[in-house]
């Protein structure tokens, strides 16, 4: 089975060369792939919470869908192991529209009749990213005084999974 390539080979924000139109005869790409982002609102929507901890990007940076939902689900399940389903609201910021491709190129022996090199090098639709700009927040999370520490605790863990530095920013609900 084929891995996925590294992150650092998608990390910046290029161009998007990469048009879906509604005629399918225009389309330079003619599938885009499934979102691996489950869901974007979690915990309880209703509450109004004290605090807000937001993880904001130091820098521009594109973040692969597959890396968004990996912190996802360490935050999420941080949260809720500590302080329940309803005692947090979080929120994912930024949505993947950006799609990546990959020009899959082939290495060994006899591989030379199995590919065209660069002369035909669009690529293949592989996943997709978020293009996230400098001063931007990623995750927002919503939280008691009870749970802010907790919280920072959450993202803290969740910071590894992510390319890029990223800062943690507390504020207080009016």
């Amino acid at each position: 089975m084929v891995s996925l390539r590294v992150g650092r080979c998608y990390r910046k924000i290029t161009r998007a060369y990469t048009r879906k139109s509604k005629v399918k005869s225009k389309s330079y790409i003619k599938a885009v792939p499934q979102s691996k982002i489950v869901r974007y609102d979690m915990g309880d929507n209703k509450k109004d919470f004290e605090f807000k901890v937001n993880l904001i990007s130091n820098q521009s940076i594109q973040l692969r869908h597959n890396a968004v939902e990996s912190a996802r689900l360490v935050i999420n399940r941080r949260l809720q192991s500590k302080l329940g389903p309803k005692g947090f609201f979080m929120k994912i910021k930024p949505y993947p529209h950006h799609i990546l491709r990959e020009n899959k190129m082939l290495s060994g022996a006899r591989a030379d009749r199995l590919q065209t090199g660069m002369s035909h090098s669009f690529g293949k639709a592989m996943g997709l990213a978020a293009q996230v700009k400098k001063g931007k927040t990623v995750f927002s999370i919503s939280v008691d005084k009870i749970g802010l520490d907790i919280a920072k605790e959450a993202i803290k863990t969740a910071r590894p999974r992510l390319p890029g530095k990223f800062s943690v920013v507390i504020e207080k609900n009016s």
